[in-house]
């Protein structure tokens, strides 16, 4: 499903309106509506009283038309309207006369009694206070009134976002509305799919205004949000007569003392999510664990470098071994010890099949976008935050706070698919696409998740999906197997392998 930040939205509207010739005011009923029949919903049996809380832009003009719809069907509504009526203009300004003509009372400028007496006679409350334009900080009166409104016991409906969020990035503008539901129009903005955003939105509702078709289908629309139907059409397909060399070759590389569990998570997952074949390189002292560890998987020992990791004796070993693979996983495990950046770089840059570059990879490369770009393989990229904050020279804190530009940023700069991992996992290409991950399980917070998606994408990858295709099929997927776990087990204490067990039955449901 294509995403539309605030700018394109408004780009929509207006060529609606000018180029297509469908009025404002039709716009406007059709949302105003769809938000009358949320709050309905949410009223007791028998009716109700709703509460309308109106901004002086078009989200304060759907308020005054749901108003109007709610009061046609018998249900007591109050309007405050945080403005002079004087200060409308336009669609929301004809709105309001035409309510005040239902015979609707819109109460202007009201102060912190009559808005607190009117939440607590109110059995459902309509956030129409501010809209997809908000940028800066949420200051003054408005702010009084969010905070105050922390206090409602009511269910809370949005319009079109919640009041306080930026619509672009999710970001929480100094304060922000926690809706039940969110009628959003057209089609959903990224904020409300991404966190913190996404947990003030509730029920996600995609109002159908009569927007064009062909404006909604814009391929210039470039952030999708996954959907299942997706990533059917981007798995690689299986034919009936198959066997295991037809299936992909996956070659891992990583492990340390004290860190075989991640390069034996990546390889039991690559094999999970339909690998043929699934080879896991580390070094020669650490072959007995590992041995011991997996059994449908191959390995290979390495000679031992520093520390007995990986070093660049392993090198031609390497590159063999990769010559026989369709991908490889180079990372898990790896540590930052001895010759590992080193080694990471000569793989890099000579790997011809295409590579997942993760955990102690992606930390051996930090701060070389250079050497990322110098390459003839395709590359995939995944970092978790932290590690994403390192590739870029950043803090954490900036890179959650725009997850989706950064995804975009880092893509260009290093001419990679990214994915960026956290709750609504990010994915992003070098031409600007981006995707999110419509996902969010706290139980998958975890040592070893990422091991299990790296091998996933490996998988993917080796069995012929492209590299934005592996990723964000390999993403869902994952996270469908932790939707899995989480049902089978309890909301928390499932593990990594626990997840990794459940990808057969994320395969039949992603394809029932």
């Amino acid at each position: 499903m294509r995403l539309a930040t605030a700018e394109q939205m408004r780009e929509m509207d207006r060529r609606t309106i000018e180029e297509y010739g469908l009025p404002g005011l039709v716009l406007m009923e059709n949302a105003g509506r769809a938000v009358a029949d949320a709050a309905w919903e949410l009223l007791p049996e028998g009716g109700g009283r709703v509460l309308i809380l109106a901004g002086k832009g078009n989200n304060g003009g759907d308020g005054f038309v749901a108003a109007r719809h709610l009061a046609a069907v018998g249900v007591e509504v109050a309007v405050l309207l945080f403005a002079k009526l004087s200060d409308l203009s336009g669609d929301a300004a004809t709105n309001a006369r035409y309510a005040e003509k239902s015979g609707l009372t819109i109460i202007e400028e009201p102060d912190d009694e009559t808005v607190v007496g009117a939440m607590e006679l109110a059995d459902v409350i309509v956030d129409g206070l501010l809209g997809t334009g908000l940028s800066g900080e949420v200051r003054g009166r408005l702010r009084e009134v969010i905070e105050l409104l922390d206090f409602a016991t009511v269910p809370i409906v949005a319009i079109d976002i919640p009041s306080g969020l930026d619509a672009n990035t999710g970001k929480v503008l100094g304060a922000a509305v926690e809706a039940e539901v969110t009628c959003t129009f057209g089609l959903a903005k990224p904020g409300l799919v991404q966190y913190p955003g996404k947990a003030h939105v509730g029920e996600l509702r995609i109002v159908d205004i009569q927007l064009p078709p062909a404006l909604l289908d814009d391929p210039a629309l470039t952030t999708v949000l996954t959907e299942a139907s997706d990533c059917v059409a981007m798995l690689p397909p299986r034919p009936p007569d198959a066997h295991k060399g037809d299936t992909g070759r996956v070659l891992v590389v990583g492990g340390s003392p004290g860190l075989t569990g991640a390069p034996a998570m990546t390889g039991l997952a690559a094999a999970r999510a339909g690998a043929g074949l699934v080879t896991v390189a580390i070094p020669a002292s650490l072959h007995p664990v590992l041995a011991a560890k997996l059994t449908e998987v191959m390995t290979l020992p390495l000679p031992p470098g520093e520390g007995d990791t990986i070093g660049l004796q392993a090198l031609d070993a390497l590159l063999e071994a990769a010559v026989r693979a369709d991908a490889v996983a180079l990372g898990p495990g790896l540590s930052r010890q001895g010759q590992v950046a080193e080694l990471v770089e000569a793989l890099v840059r000579e790997v011809q099949a295409p590579l997942v570059l993760d955990a102690d990879g992606l930390n051996a490369v930090a701060g070389r976008a250079r050497l990322l770009r110098d390459r003839s393989a395709p590359l995939i990229l995944t970092p978790h935050p932290g590690e994403m904050a390192r590739l870029l020279d950043l803090a954490i804190e900036d890179v959650q706070a725009d997850r989706l530009g950064l995804a975009r940023a880092a893509a260009e700069r290093f001419d990679a698919v990214v994915v960026l991992k956290g709750a609504a996992t990010v994915i992003a290409d070098p031409e600007g696409e981006a995707w999110i991950n419509p996902f969010a399980n706290p139980g998958m917070a975890s040592g070893g998740m990422g091991d299990i998606l790296t091998g996933i994408i490996a998988a993917l990858a080796a069995g012929g999906a492209d590299p934005l295709a592996a990723a964000v099929a390999g993403v869902y997927l994952h996270s469908l197997a932790g939707e899995i776990a989480a049902e089978d087990m309890g909301p928390q204490g499932f593990l990594a392998l626990d997840v990794a067990g459940r990808l057969p039955a994320a395969y039949k449901k992603l394809l029932e």
